[in-house]
């Protein structure tokens, strides 16, 4: 059987996307760096557990909402700890997996940071779009999502 290749409309989405998904990222990671010395990744663990109760989450838990491999994670985590802006414990409830928790030294970095972050995604996405944009551009990342993860196991939804 033949592949069915992109017809024109979808390649030019196709390579738009690519080229936005390398280039916001990037543009991001720049930002981070020039105000906090940070990575977005980096970043992205230090926001999940400020938004967390106690400041603290599950690693593997933390690994899903920050979108990162359990690995990557455990050395972001471990790059933060250095910092002091995060600490690693037992977990109380059973002992076998790991908490990580924002240190006051990472509040402090986020809350720093943060207004900077916000206007530079302001700045890099919905400063381009119409208020009508951002709603499409949402529904059709969530239907690209529903298809790649229909059981909700492999991303965070808004607002967990």
């Amino acid at each position: 059987m033949a592949p069915q290749w992109l017809d024109e409309q979808e390649q030019t989405t196709w390579r738009r996307w690519l080229a936005v998904s390398e280039l916001v990222p990037r543009t991001l990671d720049a930002q981070l760096q020039r105000d906090a010395g940070l990575t977005h990744a980096a970043y992205v663990v230090l926001a999940m557990l400020s938004e967390a109760p106690d400041r603290s989450r599950r690693m593997s838990d933390l690994a899903r909402v920050a979108n990162q491999s359990q690995s990557r994670l455990s050395h972001t985590v471990a790059r933060l700890e250095e910092r002091g802006w995060v600490t690693r414990v037992r977990a109380t409830e059973d002992r076998r997996g790991n908490v990580a928790v924002l240190t006051d030294a990472g509040w402090d970095v986020v809350t720093r940071v943060a207004p900077g972050h916000v206007q530079a995604v302001r700045d890099a996405v919905f400063a381009a779009l119409t208020p009508e944009q951002v709603v499409a551009l949402g529904e059709a990342l969530d239907a690209v999502l529903e298809r790649l993860d229909p059981d909700h196991t492999q991303r965070a939804l808004a607002g967990s």
